[in-house]
């Protein structure tokens, strides 16, 4: 079933962030854009790659007005484990989001029960709290930032500019399409 347009649970979650402790709620991302991005876990091969990714480009994240939100079933306590004993985690500037009781992980259906670890998802959540767009990757399957950000970028402008879409590989200031009627169905 489509995740698309559903509404996030409320959730606490302890965070890990500018070297220090924080609680994030639900009530912190309405209102603005969010990416959350699951990883498995702390301490591994594929992860660390992917946050230096994101923490590599997280100030044109913050430019567009979306906040970054790494997600793992880890504590906050590791994480700060991680940022103190890595050089690529101990780049990342945005909120890393414990969820060692997997609330997070399930209501975003990317938790792996068998395993207590969280699947590679990335989720861009609108400013009402809606999933509007979304991509679960296998576990050995590292993801791309700037095509994240080119994702988050189409999302905000069809968000802004209802009756335009953005075809494949949009970028800003490219042309877009307005369906006509009849098709409106069909998209």
């Amino acid at each position: 079933m489509s995740m698309i347009n559903k509404e996030i649970s409320d959730f606490t979650a302890q965070a890990f962030v500018n070297n220090s402790f924080t609680t994030v709620t639900k009530n912190d991302i309405l209102g603005k854009w969010s990416v959350f991005f699951f990883y498995p876990a702390d301490f591994t091969f594929v992860c660390p790659t992917e946050l230096e990714d994101l923490a590599n480009i997280y100030d044109k994240f913050q430019a567009a007005g979306c906040e970054i939100y790494s997600v793992s079933t880890d504590t906050h306590f590791v994480h700060k484990a991680w940022h103190d004993t890595s050089d690529r985690i101990k780049k990342i500037q945005y909120p890393m989001l414990a969820d060692p009781t997997h609330a997070i992980s399930r209501d975003f259906e990317v938790l792996i029960e068998a395993d207590g670890l969280a699947e590679r998802g990335s989720f861009i959540i609108n400013p009402e709290g809606k999933i509007v767009s979304y991509e679960v990757s296998a576990g050995n399957v590292g993801r791309n930032a700037d095509e994240l950000f080119r994702k988050l970028q189409a999302c905000q402008f069809v968000h802004e500019h209802g009756d335009e879409v953005c075809p494949a590989k949009w970028q800003p200031g490219a042309e877009t399409l307005k369906p006509s009627l009849d098709l409106v169905g069909q998209l």
